[in-house]
């Protein structure tokens, strides 16, 4: 009897050390099959419009596909590319742009682009039709987001600056190991010039514990609950967490707006180690 359970403990030892080796192996191989990212830091590359959606008067999403349905950007979160185009005149022009797609949206990516009338790159953009091609290279940036990295962000966004504060945000809020706490506050002119209004609003909603949003607009509406005018120092102190070795703040918005911003952060105590300027 001593004999049949000694060979029978023997036996589930082999099986657990098998089941064991068979995990590891499949991890093994899904770390090494991972796809790998397309973009080149070094020589632009080209990708396929294959869907443009007007959102207003002046603003489209652009939806382009990567080389196969299983493809991944490979974009760090929180980073940039270099997107080569044509301006009025056709001079070739070179303009940073942020996803606000992951690299967990398989096979393609998507821009959400301002078009301004005297925008150089932003001729380029309101020229292109699906099935025109965009070239494209990086990563590039020097932000570098890993999960819980700091207990909380304040992210401060004007206009198009809204687009990386939203990747890390998807990324944040998408991994529910990341138990890091987001306050946002987004500036633009009108109401109509909100980029990203209404999945920022889910997110809110969705993560309500997590994340919320103040947005702030120079011209309100009638009966406008937000904030007005512009980014003051009260808004700051109400809305992002205050200064703290675990606390960053974001910024990201016109070359105006992020000096502005910088001098009421310095001027509430957020040391330089506690920002940072997309």
């Amino acid at each position: 009897m001593e004999i049949f359970q000694s060979h029978r403990v023997e036996m589930i030892s082999i099986a657990v050390a098998l089941v064991a080796i068979g995990a590891g192996t499949a991890f093994y191989f899904y770390i090494t099959k991972k796809p790998k990212g397309c973009l080149d830091p070094e020589n632009f590359k080209e990708y396929k419009l294959v869907k443009r959606t007007e959102l207003s008067h002046n603003v489209a999403k652009f939806k382009f596909a990567l080389p196969t349905p299983n493809s991944v950007l490979g974009l760090p979160i929180g980073q940039h590319m270099s997107c080569r185009g044509q301006d009025s005149v056709g001079e070739e022009v070179v303009k940073p742009y942020t996803p606000t797609t992951l690299d967990s949206d398989i096979g393609y990516f998507e821009l959400v682009i301002k078009m301004y009338p005297q925008g150089r790159m932003s001729h380029h953009f309101s020229e292109m039709r699906e099935g025109d091609y965009l070239a494209v290279k990086g990563p590039k940036g020097r932000f570098k987001y890993q999960p819980n990295q700091v207990r909380a962000f304040g992210m401060i966004a004007g206009g198009t600056g809204i687009t990386p504060m939203f990747q890390v945000t998807r990324a944040i809020l998408e991994n529910p190991d990341d138990k890091t706490k987001i306050h946002l506050i987004y500036a633009n002119v009108t109401y109509e010039d909100i980029l990203l209004k209404e999945e920022i609003d889910n997110l809110a909603i969705i993560f309500s514990n997590q994340f919320n949003v103040y947005y702030v607009l120079n011209q309100p509406p009638e009966g406008w609950e937000g904030g007005m005018g512009f980014i003051s120092k009260e808004m700051i102190q109400s809305h992002c967490p205050p200064p703290a070795l675990d606390v960053q703040i974001l910024r990201c918005g016109p070359p105006p707006m992020n000096k502005a911003m910088a001098a009421h952060l310095n001027d509430l105590g957020y040391t330089a180690q506690m920002q940072f300027q997309f």
